[in-house]
This record gives structure tokens, sequence and C-alpha cells, in this order.
């Protein structure tokens, strides 16, 4: 039987990756969000994620066109912020919002069906900034990591009904949206590749290539779990990159020394 998928922030870097992922596996996608993302095999229905009644409207109009939702997807989020004492009050709700916000309603919105037909997989789109940090992205990390923390309680309420629920959080990951926050060159792909123990750069397709087995029936036994997609960069020390000695271990060039 052939499976339908809501992709939230379809439109995004990892967002259209996902979508594009799970429509090649063929199931119908259907990609809410405010931009059409264009893609061949991907049903687009407008919808800001942050507005209980456009979630409504928009997830409705999926299932009428497609079938009731068997997976979701929530990719939809944004990524700013500054020093606490300097976040505004409309800086921190829309941040949460975004992030949070538009999680609750749109698994809301399509948790009765799921229970209905006994079964479903949502996986939702977390950060490893709520376990490392950044500078200035208090109301981001925050966000991250009640994702994390709600999609275990999911997972405890309703895997009775054959539902599943696996938070992917992502590190560092190459995107439009990401690429135009570097510098020019390649110095800091070299630097971000040395952080991690694969001398890797993450994309958009690793993490749909997740999406895709997470919300999978051979998956179910994940519920509840985060699963952390970097390389392994927050498994290494920064310490451990300084040294040559360490560098060398790691396979490294050395830096330069006085």
């Amino acid at each position: 039987m052939t499976r339908t998928a809501l992709i939230t922030g379809a439109a995004g870097g990892i967002g259209s990756a996902v979508a594009r992922r799970l429509a090649a596996d063929g199931l119908r996608v259907a990609g809410l969000d405010l931009t059409d993302p264009r893609l061949p095999g991907v049903a687009h229905h407008r919808a800001d994620v942050t507005d209980a009644s456009q979630v409504r409207t928009a997830v409705r109009a999926a299932v009428d066109e497609l079938g009731a939702a068997d997976v979701l997807v929530t990719c939809a989020g944004i990524t700013e912020g500054l020093p606490l004492h300097l976040t505004s009050d409309e800086q921190w709700q829309r941040v949460l919002s975004a992030n949070l916000d538009s999680v609750f309603l749109c698994v809301r919105e399509v948790l009765p069906t799921m229970m209905e037909a006994g079964s479903g997989a949502v996986v939702t789109i977390g950060s490893v900034l709520h376990r490392t940090a950044a500078p200035g992205l208090p109301a981001y990390a925050a966000a991250k990591g009640a994702i994390a923390a709600l999609t275990r309680q999911l997972a405890v309420d309703y895997g009775r009904y054959g539902i599943s629920f696996v938070t992917l959080s992502p590190g560092w990951v190459r995107t439009p949206a990401t690429e135009s926050r570097l510098a020019p060159g390649e110095e800091d792909l070299v630097r971000l590749r040395e952080s991690n123990p694969m001398h890797t750069i993450v994309d958009a397709q690793d993490i749909a290539e997740a999406v895709a087995f997470a919300a999978s029936p051979a998956a179910a036994a994940l519920t509840g779990s985060e699963l952390v997609l970097d390389a392994g960069a927050s498994i290494v020390s920064p310490a451990s990159l300084l040294r040559d000695t360490h560098r060398e271990r790691m396979g490294l060039p050395l830096l330069d020394t006085p």
C-alpha cells in the first residue's frame, strides 16, 4: 500500500531533500510551506505552520488530495538569535513559534487519523545545539531541546496506537542557507571537515536518507530515540584538534608551529 507523507518546510534545503527522497521511495508527498518547492512528484499546500488554522486547512487539503498522512516530517524552522540579554520578546517568540509551535500544531493535526489507522511515523528535526551550544542562539537551543523532549513524550503517549516518534538532530548541514554564512573560499569548509572523525561535510541528502529509514516501518523499534547526525563532531574534544600530536593521530594536517 502506498503511504502518504507530509513534510513541513519542504522548500528549505533539508525539507526539499527529504521530500525528494520520500517521493523517490514511492510515497505520495505533500509539502507544507509558504513557498512552493516546485519538486516533481511533490504536491504543495501553502501554509504558515505557526498558524493553527492554516495548518488545519493545509493538512485537510493534502489528505483530500493524497490520502491520510502515514508519515509526518517536521523540517520547518528558523535559525536566528542574539545573546539572551539582547533578545527581544518578539524574537524569542518568533524563534520558538517557528521551531517548536509548528511541531505541536502539525503533529496535533495528524494524530487523530494515525490513531484511527493504528500506525504512523513522525520524524522531528532537532539539532545538536541543545546538547552542545553555539554563541547567541538561546531561543533556538531551547526550542530544539523542547522538540527532543516532546518527541519522547509523544512516543510514550501514542506508542499503543502503533505510531513511532523519532528526533533527528543534525549538526552543521551544507545547504544554501548555511553556506551563505561561511567566509569566502574553502577555509571554513576545511575546518568543518576537520571538526569530525569522518572528515566529511554532512549535507541535506544525508539527513534525507536518515529520515527515509526513521519513517519506515522497519524503524519502529527506534521510537523515542534521538539520532545525532553530525559525522561525530559532537563527540570530539575541541582540545584534541589543537595539538599536533592529536591532529596526527586523527590524520589531520599539522598546524604551523613557531
